[in-house]
């Protein structure tokens, strides 16, 4: 099995509806995005899938959160702006981009070099 990595980032503000707690203020970060891909297959060249075309499928999708403040872009005008919600919105965005024999295998959101979050739909 082929694993195949890119990281990408968008600077934002957000804030958490319905929080108690320094987060529920308007506050902002370096989301850092970490996107992999798996396949058992090579292409015709070796490649298990070209880090330039995931790099810009990641970018298509981060370029509409990035320099917001991400509670007023869809869907997070209504959806709470938490990094598990970033998460899965952005797995959702990239899915079926990919050959049939190339599985979205997770995305990882960070807010910081200490934390982040990883969605995986198993």
């Amino acid at each position: 099995m082929y694993r195949v990595s890119v990281e990408g980032h968008f600077d934002a503000a957000h804030y958490l509806r319905n929080y108690q707690g320094k987060c529920e203020n308007v506050h902002g970060h370096r989301f850092k995005v970490v996107v992999t891909l798996k396949t058992d297959k090579l292409d015709d060249i070796g490649l298990a899938y070209d880090f330039t075309e995931l790099k810009k499928h990641l970018s298509e999708v981060l370029a509409k959160f990035d320099h917001t403040c991400i509670n007023d872009v869809p869907p997070f005008d209504k959806l709470n702006a938490s990094s598990e919600n970033i998460a899965a919105t952005v797995y959702e965005q990239l899915k079926g981009r990919f050959p049939a024999d190339v599985m979205l295998e997770s995305v990882q959101v960070w807010e910081s070099p200490q934390s982040c979050i990883t969605y995986s739909p198993e």
